[in-house]
């Protein structure tokens, strides 16, 4: 089936009326409102919200949100978990970070709306729970409201979902994981790109898919313990590879910061 386009003059996005994209963070506010606004180049969502504590910046893009502070990734898993359905009206939700987001507006299958969750598999378990990554993953509000009755540990927040509770997920409440092959599709993380994705999540996937100048900008404005220290070696390394010098003293100012060898 085709996907729809907007009936407006001079406006060509793929219409998605039944999509709210979301994004829930405390930290990175303007990287992050960069990765919405590009995620709506191609597309008009229903919706496009950042939720946050923070005042928003003058230069905000999107449309902001005040919810109780993100002061933990503990804390952002309970929101993503417990809360986030408060705030969707729509069918589904593209939830999207700083580090993850839309990549090929073109690559959108209507599909995808047929699945309860879709992720960028995990290419490191061994099992058939491998759907998937949560920093840039589609959720339909029927999985939000059946996620605010679990209880959930000190696991992330996509492991809580497509791991831990899976199967009470699947049995109890008839919700659909996407199959691997259809997650591919959807977006990578850890697994290689195979070049025809919708999506992407991780900074390590950022290092050549944008100006390495706007990537070293947008590195160098992030909070010193954003990043771990393996994330921060990956983009080193890449950076090294492609002999961006300024990229790569970024990133290592940033190693050498306390916050960031404590991670």
């Amino acid at each position: 089936m085709p996907a729809r386009v907007l009936n407006q003059p001079g406006d060509h996005r793929i219409a998605l009326p039944e999509v709210t994209l979301v994004a829930v963070s405390d930290v990175a506010i303007l990287a992050t409102d960069r990765a919405l606004a590009i995620s709506q180049q191609g597309l008009r969502f229903a919706d496009a919200l950042l939720l946050t504590s923070r005042e928003a910046p003058p230069s905000l893009r999107t449309k902001s949100r005040r919810i109780a502070p993100i002061g933990s990734r503990e804390a952002y898993s309970r929101f993503m978990v417990h809360d986030l359905h408060r705030h969707i009206g729509t069918s589904h939700a593209l939830c999207v970070q700083w580090d993850g987001y839309v990549l090929d507006p073109a690559r959108w299958e209507p599909a995808f709306l047929e699945y309860d969750y879709i992720g960028a598999p995990w290419p490191h378990f061994g099992d058939a729970m491998r759907v998937g990554n949560g920093g840039f993953s589609l959720r339909s509000r029927r999985l939000l409201e059946a996620c605010a009755t679990l209880e959930i540990g000190r696991e992330a927040e996509d492991v809580a979902i497509c791991r831990t509770h899976r199967r009470v997920l699947e049995q109890d409440f008839g919700l659909r994981f996407a199959p691997e092959d259809v997650a591919h599709r959807f977006a990578f993380e850890r697994a290689a790109s195979r070049g025809d994705e919708f999506g992407f999540h991780g900074a390590f996937n950022m290092v050549g898919r944008m100006p390495a100048a706007d990537l070293a900008d947008v590195l160098a404005g992030l909070e010193p313990g954003l990043l771990n220290r393996r994330e921060h070696r990956e983009i080193l390394g890449q950076a090294m590879r492609r002999g961006d010098l300024r990229l790569a003293w970024v990133v290592w100012q940033r190693l050498r910061h306390p916050a960031a060898r404590q991670r």
